[in-house]
């Protein structure tokens, strides 16, 4: 059974956010091989992809939003299949809204003001690329709308299988609730290498932050909330002041 759960485990990773951090290991090898130094370099996010057909660039990015989550749909029929309870076992529903609103919006606080710090020390030592949050195009009325829907995609793939799927198949094999912690929070920080060094130190510290909220409160929800918060900060803050503020 430790051996299924854990193979499980490597193959959901396998096809989400696994192979997304052996891109950015690559990515990071890429950039760190260049001529230019990596605080010279540019990561792009949250792309156009037919900027000059609109209607077309928002199919895409709606069916990009929508496959993203194919491996959350997996991570749960998987784990109903031992607890039909799931996804209320993980707390990922909206049972307790108050409650985790009011924890979303400390958890985002506590790891976004620290994290633009760490960002801009990180840039200016040398050590990360300039982070390009949002280049849909500009004008175009469907922006803000697949910001926040993009925002809100990250937050649900990489809670529920980062904490809750993963804290519960990872506990199911043995392991003890730091090894799940600390392994959770490594590959966190790995996926967002392409960012650069500031990028996988910042992730470990929130994978970190939120593995150690989930164990105490074994509610995922209050952590999809925060990352969506953090998200939309980055996103949506990043498309309007750009063309105001030379630093970002």
């Amino acid at each position: 059974m430790r051996r299924r759960h854990l193979t499980e485990t490597w193959l959901v990773l396998g096809v989400s956010l696994g192979s997304s951090a052996i891109y950015a290991l690559l990515r990071i090898v890429d950039r760190l091989t260049r001529p230019e130094a990596l605080s010279q370099q540019t990561a792009t996010m949250n792309s156009s992809v037919t900027p000059d057909r609109p209607w077309l660039d928002v199919a895409f990015q709606l069916v990009g939003i929508a496959l993203a989550l194919v491996p959350v749909a997996l991570a749960l029929h998987l784990l109903r299949r031992d607890d039909p309870a799931e996804p209320h076992t993980m707390g990922f529903d909206l049972r307790r809204p108050f409650q985790d609103l009011w924890r979303g919006a400390a958890l985002a606080a506590v790891i976004g003001i620290p994290g633009l710090g760490l960002y801009l020390a990180a840039k200016a030592l040398g050590l990360n690329t300039t982070v390009s949050a949002a280049n849909l195009v500009g004008a175009a009325w469907f922006t803000v709308p697949i910001l926040v829907l993009a925002a809100a995609q990250n937050a649900v793939l990489e809670e529920t299988i980062m904490i809750g799927y993963l804290f519960r198949r990872w506990g199911q094999a043995g392991w003890g609730p730091w090894r799940v912690i600390a392994t959770s929070a490594l590959i966190r920080g790995t996926y967002h290498l392409y960012q650069g060094f500031g990028g996988f130190v910042g992730n470990v510290v929130m994978g970190l932050v939120f593995g150690w909220f989930y164990t105490r409160t074994k509610r995922v929800m209050p952590l999809v909330l925060a990352h969506t918060v953090l998200d939309v900060v980055a996103f949506v803050g990043y498309s309007l002041l750009k063309p105001h503020v030379g630093w970002l």
